[in-house]
């Protein structure tokens, strides 16, 4: 600490230790005095060690000297002792006080920090916006009224971000809402049914379902929560002062009310970094079109388009408040106490955790940190029917993109489990069943093939009732133990396409730790070659892309199953996509276009 020096000097100064007069020891420091040697003889005594008059005066007044000197040292120390005694209590009392300012929620599911490895002590911290208009504490209209029937508690806004204390590293990894996985919400927990649905409709159940949600399907741990709605956003923004953001060209939302007539640097409050961060239905006039916004085109990316540009605006907004200093205890404690009363986070995210958070990463540049988008495969049709329900617009898991972005942004290899930090187990030693979940005929016997040329045992076959004319491949495993969860993990990394692992004890058949309940899109990798320098227990062997090759009842290695690629979807998405001409993005000093 800054100050930690200062104050063991102090300490030592009230406890008598290491004082020194004109370089000699006060007699004290080793807890006896030295005894004269043999004939020595004090200046200013007489032949028998008696003072000289002289020596006596001189005496006297170094006595009082000193005196008066030691009186007004021990009154420095008491003031200041008094001083670091009140600074001590204050900041405790301010802690408690910030303490109380914070709102919390109860959170089941959390991990804890891993202790070894790798990735000891790496956090990950899930941060939502959530749009609930019945939780707001002053209804606004531009919002939708919760009187009238605006009801909804999605999370819009679905970010990860992970955090490594040993390397001084952080990132983010961005979730599309539309994502379709298949346990957004429980129906029933004691049955242990649950349903599919979008992923930004697990908030409906309650964070607890969210973090769920995302360990079970992604295998991403998650130690702590944050959740903001429309008004703490807001006031988070107005807090921090708003940002200065530049936009290239006009721009206008009908959804989220955002419109900038005019091109060039506008400085945006809270509620209009808002309706940035939530305009996903996106119109922008370049140069030449009419000023009649009927004409305007329209951005077609909707929600991946949006977290590009979230992404950005926290990128604007880490850099701004990096501008106020951090590490500065002024403007930090104005930062922290305008900013606390409007944070929701889990009962176990104490003040004392983000104090020490702050600590260890407040040199990092969050600005420069990688932020990475979840690459899903979107659907072009307005209509997904899934066991006889429309779900609209959605997007699939692409599970070997996926995969390889959740190890860079946790920084594991493509052999570790990532909720232990552990090696994957070998194939022969994962027990797996086949499930035939869309009526092609011998898809289940095909499937368990190539599995089995991978090295799995395969305990089984059977059939499953389809959901649909597309559906997702499930990795379904039963048991929540690292055992177990590792083993879906491993025969996950072994297939391609739209593949996602799902806990449903309902769906594991023929006592297998791990059942495979087959989709319309997906591909079981084929086993590694000398060529690629594999082995047997290689968790990956094929390329990023999907298969596209046409459906068909077997193939010409037996070592290997795919199906194609439904018309309505396309291909993965990238990770990491660059601005568009249209997008904000920061402002110069003197008010231009920034980088």
């Amino acid at each position: 600490m800054p100050n930690e020096e200062g104050l063991r000097a102090l300490g030592e100064v009230i406890n008598g230790r290491g004082s020194r007069s004109n370089g000699r020891s006060n007699g004290r420091s080793n807890g006896y005095e030295e005894a004269p040697r043999s004939g020595y003889r004090e200046p200013g005594t007489g032949p028998r060690g008696r003072p000289s008059a002289s020596s006596s005066r001189t005496q006297r007044r170094r006595a009082r000297t000193q005196s008066r000197r030691r009186k007004r040292t021990k009154r420095a120390v008491l003031v200041s002792g008094l001083v670091v005694l009140l600074l001590i209590l204050a900041g405790g009392g301010y802690a408690y006080y910030l303490n109380s300012e914070i709102h919390r929620v109860d959170v089941r599911g959390l991990a804890v920090s891993p202790t070894s490895g790798a990735d000891a002590g790496t956090e990950n911290i899930l941060m939502v916006g959530s749009t609930t208009r019945c939780g707001l504490a002053h209804q606004n209209a531009a919002y939708g009224l919760c009187s009238q029937g605006v009801t909804g508690v999605n999370s819009d806004v679905i970010m990860i971000l992970h955090l490594n204390p040993s390397t001084r590293s952080l990132s983010i990894l961005s979730l599309p809402r539309d994502l379709f996985i298949p346990n957004a919400r429980v129906r029933n927990l004691r049955q242990g049914i649950t349903s599919a649905n979008k992923i930004d409709a697990g908030l409906y159940d309650g964070p607890s379902q969210l973090v769920a949600s995302i360990k079970e399907d992604f295998g991403i741990p998650i130690q702590h929560y944050v959740v903001l709605n429309f008004d703490t956003f807001a006031s988070v923004v107005n807090a921090l002062g708003g940002i200065n953001m530049y936009f290239p060209m006009p721009v206008f939302d009908a959804y989220s009310q955002l419109y900038v007539p005019t091109p060039g640097c506008i400085h945006l409050d809270g509620y209009r970094a808002l309706q940035v961060v939530r305009a996903r239905h996106l119109q922008y006039r370049p140069a030449g079109v009419t000023a009649d916004r009927a004409y305007w085109p329209h951005e077609v990316e909707s929600d991946l388009a949006r977290i590009r540009r979230d992404h950005e605006f926290l990128r604007v907004l880490a850099t701004a408040v990096s501008k106020k200093g951090l590490g500065n205890p002024i403007t930090d404690e104005q930062m922290v106490s305008s900013v606390a009363p409007y944070l929701t986070v889990d009962k176990s995210f104490s003040t004392t955790d983000m104090i020490h958070l702050v600590l260890t990463f407040h040199s990092v540049n969050a600005a420069k940190a990688p932020q990475y988008t979840l690459p899903v495969e979107p659907s072009s049709s307005l209509t997904y029917a899934y066991k006889g329900g429309d779900y609209g617009n959605v997007e699939f898991p692409a599970t070997t993109p996926d995969q390889q972005i959740v190890d860079q942004f946790l920084g594991v290899s493509a052999s570790t489990n990532t909720l232990t930090g552990e090696a994957l187990p070998s194939p022969s030693s994962v027990t797996v069943s086949v499930l035939n979940g869309t009526g092609v005929y011998n898809q289940a016997a095909d499937t368990a093939n190539a599995l089995s040329a991978l090295g799995f045992h395969i305990a089984g076959i059977g059939n499953a009732t389809p959901t649909g004319p597309i559906s997702e491949t499930l990795v379904a495993y039963g048991q929540k133990t690292p055992a177990v969860e590792a083993a879906a993990q491993a025969v996950a990394r072994s297939m391609s396409g739209a593949v996602i692992m799902d806990y449903n004890p309902k769906l594991v058949a023929d006592g297998a730790q791990v059942t495979v309940v087959t989709g319309s899109q997906f591909s079981v990798n084929p086993p590694p070659t000398s060529s690629t320098g594999g082995t047997s227990g290689s968790s990956s062997t094929t390329s990023s892309a999907p298969a596209t090759t046409a459906p068909s009842t077997s193939t010409s290695s037996p070592s290997s199953t795919s199906t194609s690629l439904p018309p309505t979807f396309s291909s993965p998405t990238p990770a990491v996509t660059p601005l568009k001409p249209w997008d904000p993005r920061s402002c110069t000093p003197s008010g231009g276009e920034g980088p």
